[in-house]
C-alpha cells in the first residue's frame, strides 16, 4: 500500500512562498504522476498542479500558473509544491495524490487518482 505524507505547510503572508513536500512510501515512486490538490473552507477539493512521472510534463490550474512550481525527486521518493506570491485565496489544505497509470499526461482529475495523502494547511494572511 501506497502512502503519501505531505509536509511544509504553515502561516505566511501575501506575498511570501512556502514549499510543500509530499514523501511517498510502500509503490514505485518513479513509476507515477503525482498531483496536489487543495480543499478551501466551503469549496470542493480542487486541482493545482501534477507531475508526470519522468518530471518532464507538467500541468497548472490557471490561478496558479507563474506563480507555483511543481517538480519531483525520483531519487528521494518526494514531490513538491513551491508557491510563490501567496494569495489569501490560496488558504486551503493540500492533497499530495499518486496516479498509478504514469504514463498518461499529467492529470487534473481527482478521480485519476489512487493514493492519497492526509494534507497540510496552509494559511496565507493578508
Amino acid at each position: 500500500q501506497v502512502q503519501l505524507v505531505e509536509s511544509g505547510g504553515g502561516l505566511v503572508q501575501a506575498g511570501g512562498s512556502l514549499r510543500l513536500s509530499c514523501v511517498a512510501s510502500g509503490g514505485t515512486f518513479g513509476r507515477y504522476g503525482m498531483g496536489w490538490f487543495r480543499l478551501a473552507p466551503g469549496k470542493e477539493r480542487r486541482f493545482v498542479a501534477a507531475i508526470g512521472w519522468s518530471g518532464m510534463t507538467t500541468n497548472y490550474v490557471d490561478s496558479v500558473e507563474g506563480r507555483f512550481t511543481i517538480s519531483r525527486d525520483n531519487a528521494k521518493n518526494t514531490v513538491y509544491l513551491q508557491m510563490n506570491s501567496l494569495k489569501p485565496e490560496d488558504t486551503a489544505v493540500y492533497y499530495c495524490a499518486a496516479d498509478r497509470v504514469g504514463v498518461r499526461p499529467p492529470s487534473p482529475r481527482a478521480e485519476d487518482y489512487d493514493y492519497w495523502g492526509q494534507g497540510t494547511q496552509v494559511t496565507v494572511s493578508s
